[in-house]
């Protein structure tokens, strides 16, 4: 816990290593708020109600500066089988992160799995050809699935309902992103561009042309700058997610780029 004493800003520590998944919490969180006097009813909810097991792993970026691009999210993760989001600035938990996993089928459905139990939470149905591409945003509160019927749907992953379609491509969607605010959403296609859609609104916000062929691989950077696809041209691009426009193109490579089907790996400045 971090207090203020003096002006000076001060820590104090209370260990609850005999936490178990079949604790109390309740009983935990009446018992401390008792015999500590710096955990006021405010404060309660925010310090007490996180991870009910030990926290076993937090990090920082490569390079230091950042939790998330905007340095405002940090992500916890612990052996109590949930990992959590909090507000840099307050304290307050965001989210919390159950193991989920999704799988995407020849059948046209998707499913939605608790990693935990094994057990199929939902089964998303709504496409009228193969799944080829489902991932989640990053808090996991949505779902986006690519289809060989040309479209890409976005689902709620609490409830398992389509919230959108997104259409205009003019062949199979092969590969499907979100960028890391979860705000806005690339597809990929066989026709040989790309576009990105506004999350909420299922807008089109931009559309990516040039390859010569189908685009198998698109995403964001992490700071939601630059877009970056890989195509069967045997060329990669950059892309300026706003206006469209091609930054770079990335040759060299002898054969289709799917992660490099040519068996080469190359990194370019």
């Amino acid at each position: 816990m971090e207090y203020e004493q003096g002006g000076n800003l001060k820590t104090k520590s209370i260990d609850l290593l005999d936490l178990t998944s079949v604790t109390d919490v309740d009983a935990v969180v009446d018992e401390i708020s008792r015999k500590e006097p710096l955990i006021t009813a405010s404060k309660t909810e925010q310090v007490l109600r996180a991870h009910i097991l030990p926290l076993t792993n937090v990090a920082f970026n490569k390079s230091g500066s950042s939790f998330n691009p905007q340095s405002s999210v940090v992500a916890t993760g612990s052996m109590d089988t949930t990992a959590k989001l909090w507000d840099v600035q307050t304290g307050e938990e965001l989210v919390t992160l159950r193991s989920q996993v999704i799988t995407g089928s020849f059948d046209h459905t998707v499913s939605v799995w608790d990693v935990n139990s094994g057990r199929r939470i939902h089964t998303l149905i709504g496409h009228k050809a193969e799944i080829s591409s489902a991932q989640f945003n990053f808090d996991c509160s949505y779902i986006a699935t690519g289809s060989m019927d040309k479209t890409c749907k976005i689902w709620d992953t609490a409830s398992g309902h389509c919230i959108g379609t997104l259409k205009g491509h003019e062949d199979e969607v092969l590969d499907v992103a979100f960028d890391y605010t979860g705000q806005k959403l690339l597809t990929a296609s066989a026709d040989g561009t790309a576009k990105c859609f506004d999350v909420l609104t299922h807008k089109l916000l931009t559309k990516f042309e040039g390859h010569e062929g189908e685009i198998s691989k698109i995403t964001f950077n992490p700071q939601g700058t630059s877009v970056l696809t890989a195509s069967s041209d045997k060329t990669a691009r950059l892309w300026d997610p706003e206006d469209g426009r091609c930054k770079q193109i990335l040759e060299g490579h002898t054969d289709e780029i799917f992660r490099s089907k040519d068996n080469t790996c190359r990194i370019w400045r």
